[in-house]
């Protein structure tokens, strides 16, 4: 990130918890060692109903101002782009509704975003043939990695606006990721760039003993 990228943060990183989390996926926590194979029940096993979402991130919030923000997809693609807020808005827009499936073991159903479907932006940058994963850089330093087929699946989203507002800072506004059928982890927050890879990049979880796929019903919560 170059200095003119750098937006500033509030907060402090959460030592403590980062540690914690890391001993929690040692011991292998809030594992049932009962997975839902065929995905049977909405409730992946382990998690439990929340009303409220609540807010998850390292301690640090970047403030981005909508007017400066941009984002950048580049890496194995046939067209590199940046994107201001206005390119991204202009872009043909999406509504979903999906659940949310959290490590830390809650779940919400039937959140409706709004955003740009990932296949747009696949149309847009057309990856190249030996593309094969796609890795979230986000303003706060924070990165996770998905495969570039599960970035194709139709309900993954780069959304804007969460229940018809735009998201909050504190959600990951004004841009971040939605991969609905993988564990929160995998939905970035602030993105800056997304990167083409042939090479899988393992994030700041998968480097601390999180699992690298993070299937809710197989109850991927951890490295194996």
């Amino acid at each position: 990130m170059s200095d003119e990228d750098k937006p500033e943060l509030t907060g402090k990183i959460k030592e403590k918890l980062i540690a914690s989390k890391e001993k929690t996926a040692e011991a292998g926590r809030h594992l049932t060692g009962r997975p839902d194979l065929k995905r049977e029940n909405r409730l992946p096993p382990g998690q439990h109903l929340v009303e409220k979402w609540p807010v998850l991130d390292l301690g640090v919030q970047p403030d981005l101002d909508p007017q400066t923000w941009k984002m950048r997809i580049e890496g194995l693609v046939e067209k590199e782009i940046i994107l201001s807020l206005a390119d991204f808005m202009a872009l043909p827009q999406s509504r979903s509704v999906s659940d949310i499936h959290c490590v830390t073991t809650w779940s919400r159903y039937d959140n409706q975003w709004d955003g740009v479907s990932s296949r747009s932006i696949l149309d847009l940058v057309r990856p190249k043939a030996d593309a094969r994963h796609v890795i979230f850089h986000a303003y706060d330093g924070y990165t996770t990695n998905i495969s570039l087929d599960v970035f194709a699946e139709p309900d993954v989203l780069l959304a804007h606006s969460w229940e018809g507002k735009p998201l909050t800072r504190e959600h990951g506004g004004p841009v971040r990721a939605i991969v609905p059928q993988w564990y929160f982890w995998k939905s970035a927050k602030w993105i800056r760039r997304i990167e083409f890879s042939a090479t899988d990049k393992p994030g700041f979880w998968e480097e601390r003993g999180y699992h690298n796929e993070a299937d809710p019903w197989r109850e991927q919560r951890y490295s194996e």
